[in-house]
């Protein structure tokens, strides 16, 4: 008989593929698109508002899943390329590639659905996302090798988190918004900075191993100042994205929600004392975008956005 983690197979049963399914929505964390996605969803409601005052739930609903199955093939190739650095990191040793409880040829295989799914919903939205959708796939691809040549891997990062605000404005109204870019600017600082932040746990196996980062370059009070900086940037960002969509009382309070929790972040997080950086990173984060999401949505839905 055969135990997994569904229970135990009689004589003759195969294990059910569910478990493998399991296990690669572990190894692309799969719950951390509450990071980026509420950030796309503004833009994307912000463009329906402009274009005609209604949510449009087709394009909101394949904005979802071009972000899902993007972000979805970004971590399961990130996961693949670190796989080996992963191994000889006692943190990261646990990961599902270095374990074998995902095999390389089944990530690379759940990556490429997540691809082809990102590819196929983008063609369902317009030319233009279809034809821009090549170029949102590169800097995923790059980023793991980032931390191989420079040590500011994280501005490749905040650069691929940036196109997601744009690319929703695009599938909603099929052009240009600078609002959208400086809405992309501000989720690609904010998360660049918070990455700083969990980078800091990897000091020491990153100097052992020549991997390339801030805290590894300049030290963890280094890499936390820089955090802070990035976190003021994207405060002021987000109040330049209100000025720029003649943003409501609602909106304004949601970007007094995120200063405050800013302010949270970095007093719970010190250089000597990294106890609760998972708070930081996973709790505060996680709050930082609903709660603007949640702001933005019930300004837009005063203003006018009809459902």
């Amino acid at each position: 008989m055969t135990t997994t983690a569904e229970g135990v197979l009689g004589p003759g049963q195969a294990p059910r593929p569910t478990g493998k399914v399991k296990a690669f929505l572990r190894l692309v964390m799969i719950e951390h698109s509450v990071f980026a996605l509420p950030f796309a969803y503004i833009a994307a409601l912000t463009a329906m508002f402009r274009l005609d005052g209604r949510m449009h739930w087709r394009e909101l609903l394949l904005v979802t899943v071009c972000m899902v199955g993007l972000r979805t093939f970004a971590m399961a190739a990130n996961r693949i390329i670190d796989r080996e650095l992963d191994a000889r990191n006692p943190r990261t040793a646990g990961r599902e590639l270095v374990t074998g409880a995902v095999s390389v040829r089944s990530a690379w295989t759940g990556a490429g659905i997540a691809l082809v799914v990102f590819l196929g919903a983008a063609a369902l939205l317009n030319p233009l996302c279809l034809a821009l959708a090549p170029v949102a796939v590169v800097p995923m691809v790059v980023y793991p090798y980032g931390k191989r040549f420079t040590n500011f891997p994280q501005a490749i990062l905040g650069l691929a988190q940036a196109m997601g605000p744009v690319g929703a404005w695009l599938a909603v109204t099929g052009e240009w918004s600078w609002e959208a870019v400086v809405l992309g600017l501000a989720i690609g600082v904010w998360i660049g900075g918070f990455d700083l932040i969990y980078a800091c746990q990897d000091v020491d196996s990153d100097r052992a191993e020549g991997v390339k980062s801030v805290p590894a370059r300049f030290g963890v009070p280094g890499a936390l100042w820089g955090a802070r900086a990035c976190h003021a940037v994207t405060t002021a960002l987000l109040a330049a994205y209100a000025v720029l969509t003649d943003g409501g009382a609602f909106l304004w309070l949601g970007l007094l929600i995120v200063a405050a929790a800013f302010l949270y972040e970095h007093t719970i997080v010190k250089p000597h004392d990294l106890s609760r950086l998972n708070r930081a990173f996973f709790t505060v984060n996680g709050f930082i975008g609903i709660a603007l999401f949640v702001c933005a949505l019930a300004d837009l839905l005063i203003r006018g956005l009809t459902l």
